[in-house]
């Protein structure tokens, strides 16, 4: 793909951020991703030129953390924890739920290409199982039954917003381009920690006085 004079500049902008331009490649990934939708071959080459890098460097850095991805994904990628208090909770039910309900394997896109799914093996909120994500936004405390009205909902573009979060959820591009660093004016909307999140904090206030 050809990138335009203002992706461009964007890119010039998020190297800049940097006293050592290398440090930009992370960012710079997000933002490649935010417009193919993905981490391209073309991307990582431009990256290279622009950093003064080989770009097995910057591949190795794109195939190394697993938000980058190499091939499509959905509008909608949907990770599912599977680690062991997600699974007893239900988390395998709903990963095996989602895939015979989308008609996917892991890692796989939906023939519409709004939803993709992909196991996780854990999504740090271990007091929120079981917990999905979709697009990094949580969902806490799933079923089987919430996780496919979830889907079905962002297949008719409609998404049922984050439990925790923003208000509205991000596609997959929008939250790609706010990991690059651009501010999209939804870090502070919505609930940003649970009651079960800030328990250990009001214990240890009960414990101090």
């Amino acid at each position: 793909m050809a990138y335009s004079i203002d992706e461009l500049a964007r890119m010039d902008s998020i190297i800049k951020r940097y006293p050592r331009s290398r440090s930009a490649i992370m960012p710079l990934l997000h933002y490649v991703q935010s417009l193919a939708g993905y981490v391209n071959n073309e991307g990582i080459e431009l990256i290279a030129q622009l950093l003064s890098l080989e770009a097995a460097e910057v591949s190795a850095v794109a195939s190394f953390y697993t938000q980058y991805k190499r091939t499509p994904v959905g509008e909608y990628h949907v990770g599912v924890c599977t680690n062991t208090l997600c699974a007893v909770m239900g988390g395998d039910a709903i990963f095996a739920g989602l895939k015979e309900h989308l008609g996917v394997e892991n890692d796989g896109v939906t023939s519409d290409g709004k939803v993709s799914l992909e196991h996780i093996e854990c999504n740090a909120a271990c007091d929120y199982a079981p917990v999905v994500m979709a697009n990094w936004e949580f969902y806490d405390n799933q079923t089987v039954q919430s996780a496919k009205d979830l889907v079905d909902s962002m297949r008719t573009a409609n998404p049922i917003p984050p439990t925790r979060g923003p208000d509205t959820l991000v596609t997959w591009k929008e939250a790609s381009a706010v990991l690059a660093g651009i501010n999209d004016g939804k870090a502070h909307e919505g609930i940003q920690a649970g009651a079960p999140t800030l328990l250990g904090l009001k214990i240890s206030k009960e414990e101090k006085r």
